[in-house]
């Protein structure tokens, strides 16, 4: 597929010098220079010494942005290979001390904001110390230490933030389910860590709807027997708390000093599951050094952010990427907390950046092209001048969602498509400060990720899509999987193929220029003729059709050794699949992309269903189509849409029956 990315690859913004001189990226080279004695001339020269010379990029990370440690720590790394590398070991720090030491009493830590455009309420940092404190001071009175488990059960409110502050203050592992998760979906995960202390919500607001989650809460007590408190937050109805919990008022009603529980560099901070689309979610534990670092990095050197400034990520508290906002704290920013559906009203995402003056915002991919699909032009109705930076995640940025941000949100935004994910909380490549944007096309690699795209014989390729390995180790890659003392489903997930290398299962071209294309995951990469073909290459070009709303491509392994690739589209409003739509469809792919690209069979769908976190669900689908039954084939508590699923499973019993 070499050159195919590179046409859909136009140049639409590039930064100017006086930008770059004023960034926190620069201010960090310019302090790396006086430290190192030599030149950074830009990124590209800053990623090459950060992987010639890991241990002294990360102590730098250490040293620039003054982590303290309580212990000192007595090596950088160890010499065991992926996935038993330790870092900064023997040193103790916390991770939440790190994230609350910077802010100023009066600055403000968190903007919190509801669905239907209540006023927004403010949190300053000293506010929010008193309430961690507060929490973490209950928390230790009823029985919490360190290594115990906290969970959640909660929407994007403070009340998460507080939760994960104060349990990681006590040393306590936090795990947090979104309440858009059903029962299964939340037992099937927090009944894994066995949780002492459980803090839900009563409910949360989607779509100009209050949604109730007692009845979720009450499956949830009755279905973890190691919970010995029950925390009731009243985020939707003024109820009295079910018997046998505890108010969330009560939590912050006797103040406690901060006292930070110092533990070991990896000592666990959270859990983050996969999305669970089969089986039993994978836990991946963090740890507080290697999020502390990697939360620095990330927020500070990519997002750019500094004391003051704010930072607006649409996210829910199941996606990694509310993990990730977290690291806005540690740089004296602060995070805007959205509860609410991104589109009710039509544009609602765009209107609490403009009312937050957000600086940053961080979305997925998804809801750009949702965004898009309305007729609401965010700049023509509201201010967002003080945006300077827009990061999408979640899957790839298609090529019209470039060109609509730059003209319905504001022409001269940094828009920074990243990819990473839940596996390291953070990622693996992103723009930069120096990066030009180009549509279809990230900006590179980031500072301390030795990742790279190789072949099936494991040899290095440039612009040739091969697989994304990683072959050097991160400090936030998990310390340990859950429940997986000998590290084998660790090894299985990541180092099956190449043992000491992370392969992490996208197919991915590095280009000659230093920019990065994601084709799509590998385990539904599409196999014609012997080439590979990445599904988001065809998502790319058609959803820049306004006849399309979205599409989903499946390709099939036949038993007389033929290969079906199939197409289902869902045609934007007011149009329909008819022969002339099919024609168009087959001459873009046949011109955009290559011959192999046109499918053997274009379908109409009703929808396209997707994980709770917005990706299409590929892998489901096409196990559905090889046979599998429905509930063999996916975890239905992880998806959006059920009913437009149990489509897709009566199209694949009628086309095996044909």
């Amino acid at each position: 597929m070499p050159g195919e990315a590179g046409a859909m690859s136009d140049m639409v913004w590039s930064p100017t010098a006086a930008r770059i001189e004023k960034s926190a990226l620069r201010a960090y080279l310019n302090w790396l220079e006086e430290r190192e004695g030599r030149a950074f001339r830009d990124h590209d020269a800053l990623w090459a010494w950060s992987v010639q010379d890991l241990d002294r990029f990360w102590t730098s990370i250490v040293d620039y942005y003054e982590v303290e440690f309580s212990k000192p720590w007595t090596q950088v790394r160890t010499a065991d290979p992926m996935p038993y590398t330790r870092w900064f070991t023997e040193g103790r720090l916390n991770w939440a001390q790190q994230t609350l030491c910077r802010g100023a009493d009066d600055a403000t830590a968190l903007v919190c904001v509801q669905e239907g455009g209540l006023p927004a309420r403010q949190i300053t940092f000293a506010q929010l110390r008193r309430s961690v404190g507060a929490v973490a001071g209950w928390l230790r009175r009823a029985g919490v230490r360190p290594g115990d488990r906290v969970g959640a059960y909660l929407p994007n409110t403070e009340h998460a933030v507080i939760g994960v502050l104060a349990a990681a203050t006590v040393g306590a592992v936090w795990a947090c389910c979104s309440p858009d998760f059903g029962p299964d979906g939340t037992i099937g995960r927090l009944s894994q860590l066995e949780p002492t202390v459980l803090i839900a919500t009563d409910g949360y607001h989607w779509n100009g709807k209050e949604i109730d989650r007692s009845d979720v809460v009450a499956q949830l007590r009755e279905n973890l027997p190691t919970l010995r408190h029950v925390v009731h937050v009243p985020c939707v109805f003024d109820r009295l708390h079910p018997e046998g919990s505890t108010p969330w008022n009560e939590l912050l009603a006797q103040d406690a000093p901060l006292e930070f529980e110092q533990v070991e560099f990896s000592h666990p901070l959270w859990v983050l599951f996969t999305s669970g689309t089969t089986g039993l979610p994978k836990g991946l534990v963090h740890g507080h050094g290697g999020i502390t670092l990697e939360g620095m990095k990330w927020s500070g050197l990519y997002c750019g952010l500094r004391s003051g400034e704010r930072m607006f990520t649409y996210t829910s508290t199941g996606w990694a990427l509310w993990n990730m906002q977290l690291g806005a704290l540690s740089q004296g920013a602060s995070i805007v907390l959205y509860e609410g559906s991104p589109g009710y009203p039509a544009g609602a995402v765009w209107d609490v950046a403009a009312r937050t003056r957000a600086d940053v915002m961080l979305l997925g991919a998804a809801v750009v092209t949702a965004s898009a699909g309305t007729e609401v032009s965010p700049c023509k109705k509201h201010d967002l001048s003080q945006l300077r930076h827009v990061m999408v995640s979640g899957s790839a940025l298609p090529s019209a969602g470039y060109r609509w941000v730059l003209e319905h949100v504001g022409p001269d935004l940094r828009i920074d498509s990243t990819s990473g994910g839940t596996d390291i909380s953070g990622s693996f490549v992103g723009a930069n400060e120096y990066a030009s944007v180009r549509v279809g096309r990230i900006g590179g690699r980031l500072a301390g990720v030795d990742c790279a795209a190789w072949r099936d014989d494991g040899v290095p390729v440039v612009d040739e899509v091969g697989d994304l390995v990683v072959t050097q180790p991160m400090p936030s890659m998990p310390v340990f999987l859950w429940n997986d003392p000998h590290a084998e489903r660790y090894t299985d997930s990541y180092f099956e193929t190449w043992p000491g290398v992370w392969r992490h299962g996208d197919w991915v071209t590095m280009h000659s220029d230093g920019s990065v294309t994601i084709h799509g995951r590998s385990d539904s990469t599409l196999n014609r003729q012997g080439v590979r073909l990445g599904s988001s290459d065809f998502y790319d070009v058609l959803e820049d059709m306004p006849e399309i709303t979205e599409t989903l491509v499946i390709g099939v392994d036949q038993p007389d050794e033929g290969y079906w690739l199939g197409l289902f589209v869902v045609p934007a409003p007011g149009h329909a699949l008819d022969d002339e739509l099919k024609r168009k469809i087959v001459r873009t792919l046949r011109t955009r992309l290559t011959p192999r690209h046109v499918p053997d069979e274009i379908v109409e769908a009703p929808a396209v269903p997707h994980t709770l976190n917005g990706k299409r669900l590929e892998v489901p689908i096409k196990k559905l189509l090889t046979g599998r039954a429905l509930e063999n084939a996916v975890s239905m508590d992880s998806v959006d849409d059920p009913d437009t699923l149990r489509w897709y499973a009566r199209f694949a019993a009628d086309r095996s029956e044909t």
